[in-house]
């Protein structure tokens, strides 16, 4: 090849280069006003949390959600619809729960508490015993039988408000509700209460799930609000000991069948390669599921609604997903990854949004180098749209299982600053969400997805 043969082949690989820019940048545009001005997503998400309410794995609610979904999914174009089926466990709550902090004076002090997901019950009578305070499971482990056995033991590990990312902080302070009870029980607790996992100070209770050890009995355990929380281990410090009471009405039935929700566009030019965008249908039943995670529900199904609007065909397919089950066992997710290795599918990149449909912050990236590098080329097309935040991270539990086929994971990152507030409570209800950073979020779910199918990894 001349020099001149030469000189022209770089110009012209210059000048396309410069016009994908440009079309990619067009094409970002026309999503983000497809979404921002004709979304449905605040209006499904308003019948699903008005309508349905919440949805724990094997209630009525979850399975009213698997049939509005796949009909929302039908109604945003989706060129095929069907269900995963999968076994999941069916936990109960049972009338609500009550609890109290016995005083010297024979005065009580109600407690705002709720059971812990996965909980058994207390029993008729409740439990009654001497509280001890401990900060970590490693003070637990230090106190040992002689001190714990017979008594209710409260971990107040409050989230470290010192973390800017909160989830950080949400990670480590979890210790306790997740391992807590199970631990209590080998020393011989008769019951746990946990500092609810919370960013801010009120009254509501925050549940979540727990999980024990077939090795130790099974007992109690309930979350307390953080307002109680800081009261009573102000309490603990100034007297010697206090008694608590609660009774709980919660059990675990046989497991139940439910199913993923699946709508999909299939690729034009590599159907065989499969993107998946997904949230989970499921909730805890103590409000509405609304920012967790009935957001990245509907955000999922507007990338589909939106592409299908605007006449686009990606290249690969397009799978939007409703997991089942993630709140308390993750059962959705691992039977995703069973259908996808029992049909030997090839699933190139999953983007999951759980983290509330607050304003978009930034996408986690959990892949290799090359597939990272390839994917911070479009960073600056997201700049207009808020999204200036790649970093490593992980991409979510429920789509968490694909990485075993070597899946390129990415996870959708809002502000998460007021995320822990509602989390898992009572407060966690439609109004808490915003349509304009909700349509924003799924705007660039939309705009990634695209990409990824336009260009691979």
């Amino acid at each position: 090849m001349n020099k001149k043969l030469l000189l022209s082949f770089i110009a012209m690989v210059g000048f396309l280069a410069g016009f994908a820019q440009q079309n990619d940048a067009f094409v970002a545009k026309n999503i983000a006003e497809e979404v921002m001005r004709n979304s449905t997503a605040y209006e499904n998400l308003r019948y699903l949390t008005k309508k349905i309410g919440h949805r724990l794995s094997g209630s009525s609610g979850a399975q009213r959600a698997v049939e509005a979904t796949a009909g929302m999914l039908r109604a945003a174009g989706a060129d095929t619809v069907y269900l995963q089926p999968c076994m999941v466990p069916h936990w109960e709550r049972g009338t609500k729960e009550t609890g109290y902090i016995k005083l010297a004076d024979g005065s009580k002090y109600n407690l705002s508490l709720c059971a812990l997901g996965n909980s058994v019950g207390s029993g008729a009578k409740g439990v009654t015993a001497p509280v001890i305070e401990v900060k970590s499971l490693k003070e637990l482990d230090e106190l040992g039988t002689a001190v714990v056995k017979g008594k209710i033991i409260f971990f107040n590990i409050p989230m470290n408000p010192a973390y800017i990312r909160t989830f950080r902080a949400y990670g480590e302070a979890g210790a306790g509700r997740r391992s807590g009870p199970a631990l209590a029980a080998k020393y011989g607790a008769i019951g746990v209460m946990v500092r609810s996992l919370a960013s801010n100070i009120d009254e509501f209770p925050h549940t979540g799930a727990t999980q024990y050890n077939d090795s130790f009995p099974k007992i109690p355990a309930v979350a307390i609000s953080t307002k109680d929380a800081e009261w009573l281990s102000r309490e603990l410090k100034q007297k010697m000991q206090l008694s608590a009471y609660f009774k709980t009405n919660c059990r675990m039935l046989a497991e139940a069948p439910s199913f993923n929700v699946v709508g999909e566009i299939r690729g034009t030019e590599y159907p065989g390669e499969i993107l998946t965008v997904g949230g989970h249908l499921d909730s805890w039943d103590l409000a509405e599921g609304a920012q967790d995670d009935g957001t990245g529900c509907m955000q999922s199904i507007e990338v589909i609604r939106s592409l299908k609007a605007l006449g686009i065909k990606p290249k690969r397919t397009i799978r939007a997903v409703m997991f089942m089950n993630e709140e308390n066992g993750g059962r959705g997710g691992a039977a995703y990854l069973q259908w996808a290795k029992d049909r030997n599918e090839k699933h190139v990149f999953a983007l999951e949004s759980d983290a509330g449909g607050f304003t978009p912050r930034g996408i986690s990236m959990d892949m290799n180098e090359e597939k990272r590098a390839k994917l911070l080329q479009w960073k600056a097309l997201f700049y207009e749209y808020g999204i200036y935040d790649f970093s490593p991270g992980g991409g979510g539990a429920d789509i968490g299982p694909l990485k075993e086929l070597g899946t390129a994971l990415a996870g959708f990152a809002p502000d998460s600053q007021r995320y822990f507030d509602l989390h898992h409570a009572a407060n966690d209800v439609f109004e808490a969400v915003s349509k304009r950073e909700l349509d924003l979020g799924a705007a660039n779910m939309t705009l990634l997805m695209w990409l990824v199918s336009e260009y691979g990894l």
